[in-house]
């Protein structure tokens, strides 16, 4: 056999090895997007079982060059076969049940599959979902709240929250921190029966030593741990820089939050502080505070740049 019949030979072997896995040549590359598109389970199989078979003639053909030895027969036309006959083999022990086939074919249905989920359109429920985990924080409730109107809840309180802070000495972000967590960034503020807001910020109920207006209120307290509903009558402002004033002076003149006072800019001692202090009966308060103070503040680098 010349060598140009044996070149050309080769040639026609090899694309034929090609054509017969899909992968390097254009038009079996085609065929296998086209029967994704109509039957993507079918499709992977079939993905899986090439893999498979372009490993084994990889695995073949490794073998023989480890078993090679020096000899006459050793010349293009016996590689040719060796090649060909390793083509053989590969597809005909390719895709059968247990073997590599069926572990990529899983592995290439769980991506396919993941891809779908995460393309889906999602229907109104799911849409709901996402937006209510789309939160600056999720293990609370409390601050729930897209991060702009979070933005503006830090926005709108600043000043009183300054002025307090020049009465007090806690820092303005603490404060607001957790005029958020009371009242979930402004969206559960206590409220009168006709819907308008009482104004209170910090949740400071009415004791018989207040004078001013009052609202009545179901809210969540905590007993041995356990949550439990009760009525319970809260201080009414006419403003929210009432609110954070009437703070500042519960803070300042009430000797059971001195070390809260005392705690400077400790986000840790503050948030603590009021919990062992009595301020809430929530055992997680200091814990849910903490997380708020840190949102807040991160929030408030936002805004100054």
């Amino acid at each position: 056999m010349s060598k140009l019949a044996t070149t050309g030979l080769g040639a026609n072997a090899g694309a034929a090895n090609v054509a017969s896995t899909g992968f390097g040549d254009a038009r079996g590359v085609e065929s296998l997007k086209s029967r994704a598109a109509k039957d993507p389970k079918a499709a992977v199989k079939e993905a899986a079982k090439q893999f498979e078979t372009l490993f084994m003639q990889q695995l073949l053909k490794s073998m023989r060059e480890a078993t090679k030895s020096d000899s006459s027969m050793d010349n293009d036309a016996s590689k040719l076969g060796a090649e060909m006959l390793d083509t053989q083999w590969s597809t005909k022990l390719s895709g059968r049940p247990g073997g590599l086939a069926d572990v990529i074919a899983r592995q290439l249905d769980r991506q396919v599959s993941g891809s779908a989920t995460s393309i889906a359109k999602p229907d109104s429920a799911n849409l709901a979902a996402a937006r209510s985990t789309a939160s600056l924080a999720r293990p609370q409730a409390a601050i729930s709240m897209p991060q702009q109107s979070a933005s503006d809840f830090v926005t709108q309180h600043t000043e009183a929250a300054t002025q307090a802070e020049a009465t007090t000495g806690i820092p303005a972000s603490f404060m607001i921190a957790q005029a958020a967590h009371e009242t979930g960034w402004g969206k559960h503020e206590i409220r009168h029966q006709d819907g308008t807001t009482a104004h209170n910020l910090f949740g400071i109920k009415a004791g018989s030593n207040w004078t001013g207006d009052t609202v009545n209120v179901t809210t969540t307290e905590y007993s041995n741990g356990q949550p439990h509903k009760v009525v319970q009558k809260f201080r009414a402002y006419g403003s929210y820089a009432e609110s954070f004033a009437d703070y500042a002076k519960l803070m300042k003149d009430n000797p059971r939050y001195e070390r809260v006072v005392a705690s400077g800019s400790d986000a840790h001692s503050f948030a603590h502080g009021l919990q062992k202090a009595g301020y809430a009966t929530d055992p997680a308060y200091a814990q849910k505070l903490s997380r708020v103070i840190n949102t807040t503040l991160r929030l408030q680098r936002s805004v100054q740049t």
